[in-house]
């Protein structure tokens, strides 16, 4: 592989441990395994030529290509069109169950659906970030890479009589070999991570029960989805898209699921999003719960009581939550850099692990409590521990709340009194004593109120610009951020008042460019690292959410189509946008796609309420 596809020329695949992306071109250019914070297998998309793929395209000089998603699923057809004939390859990874394991599969199905066509396989795969050798041995009727204690196999999809792939071996440990078929023929093969076998050849009876078994899954998971609203296509995509994104034995939710794509091009902003942010994560219960998927917010619920409970009473500059996890609930994130590999398209360093890991960032306290006090009133319930272990959570923040830290965008730049983080923090003490009050569990109700009503002064007192008219991002600034859209979101403000509305006003003239929204200006309030950004998928569809609320609902609804038109072809959006319309950032992103379902669940309320009234009217 000579090239780089562009981001948003991929599809995901998943089986809910870990996950794939595929090329529009057909290659598969970035796998982790068992997990999806494990080293990568295939990671040319972050090195094409040391990174490692698994290239399946056809032998003509030129062609077409289109993919799609079969419809209601996570199964991933890429397609292409020659003057010989079309053909496809169908991948996805079966589910695996809701025990860890080390064995999973991609699976890669080549069909012939019109005249004759040729495919070139090649399978390179450079293990533990291509830092380790391997070797490739011919073992029962298939074939091993074998790197250290890491194994994949390759069984063989054929039929009696076929030519066996054994034959088409190369001499540089890699596999390399092409395959005939005619309409109606299809044939593929399955990698499989620590097989419980040796290779062996996969008949075709076989093969389409594992994608009858994936198809049955999938649209049996997303038949539970409620949502009936303007945007299904695209909402229930961002559904499919985060439940992919889920590590299923513990219930975590990945920011994203790749690391070291540029918020730049050639820029030094390029983070591993392999990981579970508690802001992020308590997010996902807004949008899932709000979709009717209570199974996924019941598992996060509990994966956030069981931090919760391991860290309360901790002392220590950072709290007793950590900003992110590993997916297992580990907080081993050291960040390193992969000096061996020139980045995507030349964007270095690489990097793994994340710094950000050991940051005060006060805001999540309040994302934590607003979403266990949104779950409790939807029947998601904390036992008597929990509630234990949150009220010794909220006993140190009345302690440490007034202090600076490094914020919701993990600024580099040293800590700030960011307006966001007391807003949030305020969050924390109000669902606080809503929840005592609505469970009847004993709590400080006393302290929480008093530290809750200090905080809302202090953010009038010190949040506000009076020269600006708006709430800025830290305290003796008077730089705007658009994390403080979520002001009358979360119910510190209301839409209506006017210091918002004059709010909403300036990052309408400072943030806003053409419906797209940019998070803050970093030439304003430099944030320790060089060069620029794109504008942020997440703040444009939170600008959606607070322009319907604010009643502007033809801008709103004018903005969430134009936001639309920057998602890739099959829906999915990575992290920001660049001038030119490219998709910059780790894809796809969970955290854009989670604010996308929110939009979209606001947005259809408001306009369902002015429809409602005009028709009582």
């Amino acid at each position: 592989m000579n090239e780089y596809a562009l981001i948003e020329n991929h599809g995901l695949i998943g089986d809910l441990q870990t996950a794939a992306l595929v090329t529009t071109d057909g290659a598969i250019d970035w796998f982790c395994c068992p997990r999806f914070d494990s080293p990568s297998v295939f990671g040319a998309l972050l090195d094409a030529g040391k990174g490692g793929h698994c290239t399946v395209r056809p032998s003509h000089e030129t062609y077409a290509t289109k993919q799609l998603y079969l419809p209601d699923t996570a199964i991933l057809v890429t397609r292409f069109m020659t003057e010989a004939g079309a053909g496809e390859v169908v991948d996805f990874m079966p589910v695996t169950g809701p025990a860890a394991t080390e064995r999973h599969r991609l699976v890669r199905m080549l069909r012939c659906v019109r005249g004759s066509m040729t495919f070139e396989v090649d399978i390179a795969p450079r293990f533990d970030y291509g830092r380790k050798p391997h070797k490739l041995h011919i073992a029962g009727q298939g074939l091993v890479f074998v790197s250290d204690d890491v194994e994949l196999t390759v069984h063989p999809v054929r039929e009696p009589g076929d030519e066996r792939l054994v034959n088409s071996l190369t001499s540089d440990q890699d596999l390399r070999f092409s395959l005939t078929l005619r309409a109606g023929q299809q044939r593929g093969l399955v990698l499989e991570s620590s097989a419980d076998g040796p290779p062996r050849e996969i008949r075709l009876a076989e093969f389409e029960e594992l994608f009858d078994s994936t198809v049955r899954y999938w649209r049996s998971w997303l038949g539970q989805s409620r949502y009936t609203g303007r945007w299904r296509e695209a909402v229930e995509r961002s559904a499919v898209t985060l439940k992919l994104m889920t590590y299923a034995p513990s219930g975590a939710l990945v920011a994203a699921p790749t690391a070291g794509l540029p918020e730049q091009m050639g820029g030094e902003r390029n983070w591993d999003y392999r990981f579970t942010w508690i802001r992020d994560a308590s997010f996902s219960v807004y949008a899932l719960l709000g979709l009717g998927f209570k199974e996924e917010a019941t598992a996060f619920i509990g994966w956030l009581g069981d931090r919760v409970k391991e860290r309360a009473g901790s002392e220590g500059d950072t709290g007793p939550l950590n900003i992110m996890y590993r997916v297992d609930g580990s907080s081993d994130l050291v960040e390193e850099t992969l000096d061996h590999w020139e980045g995507y398209e030349r964007s270095s360093p690489v990097r793994i692990g994340n710094g950000a890991a050991t940051q005060l960032q006060l805001d999540i306290y309040g994302e934590a409590m607003d979403s266990i006090y949104f779950a409790h009133q939807r029947g998601i319930q904390l036992d008597t521990h929990g509630w234990a272990s949150l009220h010794t959570l909220l006993d140190w923040l009345v302690d440490h709340w007034d202090q600076a830290g490094e914020g919701l965008w993990e600024t580099r730049g040293g800590r700030k009194h960011f307006t966001y983080g007391r807003v949030m923090s305020w969050v924390a003490f109000d669902r606080a004593l809503r929840l005592a009050r609505a469970s009847g569990r004993p709590a400080a109700t006393t302290r929480w109120s008093s530290e809750r009503d200090r905080i809302y002064q202090q953010v009038l007192a010190k949040g506000w610009d009076q020269h600006r008219r708006a709430f800025v991002q830290h305290y003796g600034t008077d730089v705007l951020d658009s994390s403080l859209l979520r002001m009358p979101t979360v119910g510190f403000i209301t839409p209506d008042d006017p210091m918002w509305k004059s709010t909403l006003d300036a990052m309408d003239q400072e943030l806003v460019t053409d419906s797209l929204v940019y998070r803050y200006d970093p030439a304003a309030s430099p944030d320790g690292l060089r060069g620029s950004e794109g504008t942020f998928s997440l703040c444009t569809f939170m600008y959606v959410d607070a322009l319907a609320r604010a009643g502007r609902t033809d801008q709103a609804r004018l903005v969430l189509e134009k936001m639309m038109t920057y998602a890739n072809h099959l829906g999915l959006f990575s992290e920001e946008i660049a001038l030119t319309g490219r998709q910059l950032g780790n894809f796809p992103q969970a955290f854009t796609h989670l604010a996308l379902i929110d939009a979209a669940i606001t947005l259809d309320a408001t306009l369902n309420r002015i429809r409602e009234q005009g028709s009582g009217g």
